[in-house]
């Protein structure tokens, strides 16, 4: 089983992974989330992104709260990734009302599954 932490080492923070990312990563969208992947070679973990725009939620305590719901979904269902190959995905919280935690985690399940597909497609 793996574990259930979420490490520094799972945060895509690299100015030049995120363009890379955003440049050249495919993208789909599951309401509220607009979720942008791409296969990392070199990667020993899957890292996510996790943005919430500050032209939806103009203060910064709701934007935190969006990201800390968001970060905590991924951390007790990211072992639904099932993939051999790292990913670096960006989750970009496109909403603009406030949603519930287990809505959020509902559609964030969905896309991991999604994510799931499209990497049994490329392999």
């Amino acid at each position: 089983m793996t574990s259930m932490t979420f490490k520094k080492s799972e945060r895509l923070c690299s100015k030049k992974a995120i363009q890379e990312l955003f440049s050249k990563g495919s993208s789909f969208y599951i309401y509220p989330f607009k979720i942008i992947s791409r296969a990392d070679p070199k990667g020993s973990f899957h890292q996510i992104l996790i943005s919430v725009p500050k032209r939806n939620f103009k203060k910064a305590v709701l934007r935190n709260k969006f990201k800390r719901r968001i970060r905590e979904a991924y951390r007790l269902n990211k072992h639904l990734l099932k993939s051999t190959s790292k990913l670096q995905i960006a989750y970009i919280y496109t909403a603009k009302e406030l949603l519930e935690y287990k809505e959020i985690e509902r559609k964030l399940i969905l896309a991991l599954e999604r994510l799931n597909q499209q990497l049994a497609k490329g392999e």
